[in-house]
């Protein structure tokens, strides 16, 4: 089986992210990542190309990291209450999912990509919960929020 040193110019699903420099099939290289401008040949010619990806990469991922830790200050600080139907036993219609949850956090003026929030299964009781939001691969935030009835709320 024949492969390819390259480095990769963006990042690329399961592969790597800008600047690495990764061992793929030769097919791969030739047919999709170098064809779509997505990598280059690793060459002693381009060394000083990947220094330079490189210190952009190093930049780019402080600038997130920044970002990130901002926007974990702006959750921890949200306070989300959930007001949902309820039948007579106290039984919710329906569940708070991770749509539910990128919907409220937005309506707070923050946007969560819903792929970042993690619940284990939808929240079907009454009650306080919580859900997992990963907005770095160093920095998981606890969402906590109240799912009430609708009566209770009036």
């Amino acid at each position: 089986m024949a492969t390819a040193d390259i480095l990769l110019l963006q990042k690329v699903e399961h592969l790597g992210y800008e600047g690495d420099v990764v061992t793929v099939r030769a097919g791969y290289a030739r047919n999709y990542l170098l064809p779509q401008k997505l990598a280059i040949s690793v060459t002693r010619s381009n060394r000083k190309q990947i220094e330079a990806l490189g210190m952009r990469r190093r930049t780019r991922e402080e600038k997130e990291l920044r970002e990130a830790e901002t926007l974990a200050e702006q959750i921890r600080a949200l306070s989300l209450t959930f007001s949902v139907k309820v039948g007579e036993r106290g039984k919710m219609f329906g569940a708070i999912t991770v749509n539910d949850l990128a919907h409220k956090i937005a309506e707070h003026g923050i946007a969560i990509d819903r792929k970042k929030i993690h619940l284990e299964q939808p929240i079907k009781t009454l009650g306080q919960s919580s859900a997992k939001i990963k907005l770095h691969h160093s920095i998981t935030v606890d969402l906590q929020f109240a799912v009430v009835a609708e009566e209770s709320v009036r």
